[in-house]
């Protein structure tokens, strides 16, 4: 029987068992949180893969239906392609494990979560994040950690640590974060914790209360750093022996000797295509020298031969002050944009900022066109969509077309999150939204000129969106006490550099952020100094993009449908559906309208004809009036009786004409005025108590209906 690990965190009592379950992984771990179970395998083959310069490491998070007590939909009733907060959940996973392998390791490596059981108090992610750390901890797998995960909200200004679902509705902050265990001495008994990882949604939140929020999120995990202490000595195995290729210096300085002139001189070309082709035959020309006499050194070349440009890179940025482009370090690339590009779409924008492109058309909808999401934890009807493609056009690649990979569904979410703080309130604006962006070229922060795309394009298409958001990548060099801080980074400056940070948010505050960090010691300093210049150079852009629209457009396109809501009696919505749907299908067929009626009496209607929606409203409207004293109706006699007939005035509702209100005249009998099927003038005299409806054929001769 397997020995269970248990700590407090968060208030909750958090479990691990150590190869409790899939006894042949390299380490497994089943965690308990509450009533939410995952168990985390990890497995690494033990001999590398020739030739790889990377880590060939797979992250999967699976949600097993029957962990809510479901069968899953569909034909074939069992889980199948990776919903979207499974793959959201899996790159959580991915970028906060993948560097803290050693450098070298070429070994194929397979971390998979699995749900076995949810509740909706506690984070699946969380305790996955930690699962997955504490698998890797006590497996022989070299890792660099332990590492932990907690999602942080504020209540009414109080911070508060792996929140239930029902408190984080409340909240104006979901930040998911990770910190790493670094220890002061060598028994680690005094240690720091360094964020790894930080992705998060805000209701535009200030920049002070967002790094309040990370020290609050990074102190709350010490707790579960202890707990892996435990468990990995008690239950871990010995690492497994590795040493990084120690670098050829002789090859190295040779590659130096033919190459880093050439590659200085490749760094001062501004545009991107230019600089990738001297790039290109700089590494060609030298890779083929240095292997003439040996095809063997070809790869170790390769590898050598990025670190110099990396190294060059880093140089230019840290020692030399020089941008690749010639920018200052808090310089924005020029920014251009267009609105009303696309005829036929409801709004669409075109932003420029370098040589980042990014092309955003937005479609309006009805509630018949909302995304409906199906979790274990619950359903979620989604009315704003955002989806980001990354065509291989966009970096002057020809490859086969796909379907969105993990990162294209990541950098749409991002910038979905970033927009839905400032979308009007559904009552006011009744549409369901979807924007697609289209990465036409692409050269760093592609997601973040998706955010501006989607800004600019709501406001084309009269969305009345609160404000205006924009976005911004940060970038981060760090060598000893060097510290250099780049707004607005290109591709390679991301990828010589230490940091990745993704800030959006209108002038009021943050909205969304999303952090990659790939070095230890980000300071709080470090962080607050990077919000800062994001906040200057987010105001620069929104700036801009107000250049190009102000404000959302008065009226939507004449090609979205016009959208009415009318509210009906709950206990009439049987009338506007009619037996069978008769009622709304007639509806339908003679407008030419789409209409959703909802149980609470909520009626939405919607037609690019004005006069068709006029024409709906008048019969959804006529199906569900009441009558009124005094009002004069066309009814339909729809029974005859001795003492008098009884009148359909309004679908579903009859009133009676006594016979002594058929005529002026006295009438003997009832069906010498009247026949069943007859349409009559009646005025509604009475409404008793139990709703019967008196009604006068007499004081109704000669009138109009009202």
């Amino acid at each position: 029987m397997a020995k269970c690990f248990s700590a407090d965190f968060a208030g909750r009592t958090i479990s691990l068992k150590a190869d409790y379950m899939a006894g042949q992984a390299d380490g497994s771990i089943l965690a308990t949180y509450g009533d939410t179970v995952v168990l985390v395998t990890a497995v690494s083959m033990k001999t590398g893969r020739e030739g790889l310069d990377f880590l060939p490491l797979t992250v999967d998070y699976q949600e097993m239906t029957f962990a809510a007590g479901k069968i899953p939909g569909g034909f074939f009733k069992r889980e199948g392609r990776p919903n979207e907060r499974e793959i959201l959940t899996s790159r959580i996973i991915d970028r906060s494990i993948r560097p803290l392998f050693p450098k070298g390791y070429t070994c194929e490596t397979q971390i998979v979560a699995t749900v076995l059981s949810v509740d909706n108090e506690n984070d699946s992610d969380v305790t996955a994040m930690l699962a997955a750390s504490a698998a890797l901890e006590i497996s022989d797998i070299p890792f660099k950690g332990p590492i932990a995960g907690v999602r942080v909200g504020r209540v009414e200004g109080r911070f508060v640590s792996n929140p239930s679902n029902e408190i984080m509705e409340q909240s104006d902050l979901n930040l998911f974060m990770v910190g790493r265990k670094i220890p002061r001495d060598a028994d680690g008994n005094e240690y720091d914790v360094n964020l790894v990882m930080l992705e998060g949604e805000a209701k535009e939140v200030d920049e002070d209360t967002v790094v309040d929020a990370i020290n609050f999120g990074l102190d709350s995990i010490r707790p579960v750093f202890e707990l892996q202490d435990r468990i990995r000595r008690e239950a871990g195995k010995q690492k497994r022996s590795f040493e990084a290729k120690a670098m050829d210096e002789n090859l190295y300085a040779r590659i130096c000797a033919i190459a880093e002139n050439d590659l200085k001189d490749a760094y001062t070309t501004a545009i991107k295509q230019e600089r990738n082709a001297k790039l290109s035959q700089v590494r060609d020309k030298t890779i083929k020298e240095v292997s003439a006499d040996d095809p063997a050194l070809s790869q170790p070349a390769a590898n050598l031969f990025e670190a110099l440009e990396r190294k060059i890179l880093r140089d230019m940025i840290l020692h030399e002050k020089r941008r690749i482009d010639g920018r200052s370090n808090t310089d924005i690339r020029p920014i251009s944009s267009e609105v009303g590009i696309l005829p036929r779409a409801h709004g669409s924008a075109l932003f420029n900022r370098g040589e980042t492109q990014a092309l955003a058309a937005l479609t309006l909808g009805t509630s018949s066109d909302e995304q409906r999401l199906d979790y274990i934890g619950g359903e979620e009807m989604r009315s704003f969509m955002l989806h980001y493609n990354f065509p291989p056009y966009s970096v002057g690649e020809a490859r086969p077309l796909r379907s969105p990979g993990r990162r294209e569904i990541g950098h749409g979410n991002l910038a979905r999150k970033a927009l839905v703080p400032v979308l009007p309130s559904p009552e006011s604006f009744p549409y369901t939204i979807r924007i697609v962006s289209e990465i036409l070229s692409s050269n760093g922060s592609s997601s973040m000129a998706t955010v501006c795309g989607g800004t600019l394009s709501m406001m084309d298409a009269g969305v009345p969106i609160k404000d205006s958001v924009a976005g911004i990548a940060m970038g981060l060099l760090k060598e000893e006490d060097q510290v250099v801080i780049l707004s607005d980074i290109l591709g390679d400056e991301d990828h010589a550099g230490d940091m990745d940070f993704k800030v959006c948010g209108t002038k009021t505050g943050i909205t969304a952020m999303q952090m990659d960090i790939k070095i230890d010691g980000v300071t709080e300093d470090i962080l607050r100094k990077a919000l800062r210049q994001a906040k200057e150079g987010r105001f620069f852009i929104i700036d801009k993009i107000r250049e190009t629209i102000s404000e959302p457009r008065k009226d939507i396109s004449i090609y979205a449908p016009r959208i009415t809501t009318i509210k009906v009696k709950p206990d009439k919505v049987r009338d506007v559906i009619g037996s069978g749907g008769k009622n709304i299908r007639q509806i339908i067929s003679e407008t030419g309208v789409t209409i959703d009626v909802e149980d609470d009496g909520t009626v939405t209607i919607a037609s690019s004809d004005a006069d068709a929606a006029l024409r709906a409203v008048a019969m959804v409207k006529w199906l569900t009036e009441e009558a009124e004293i005094g009002k004069i109706y066309k009814g339909t006699v729809k029974k005859i009786v001795d003492f008098g007939a009884f009148v359909e005035i309004i679908p579903g509702t009859e009133g009676l004409v006594h016979i002594s209100q058929l005529a002026k005249e006295r009438v003997n009998k009832v069906t010498d005025v009247l026949s069943e099927g007859d349409e009559v003038m009646v005025k509604v005299l009475e409404i008793d108590k139990q709703g019967k409806i008196r009604l006068s054929r007499k004081e109704a001769l000669g009138a109009d209906v009202q």
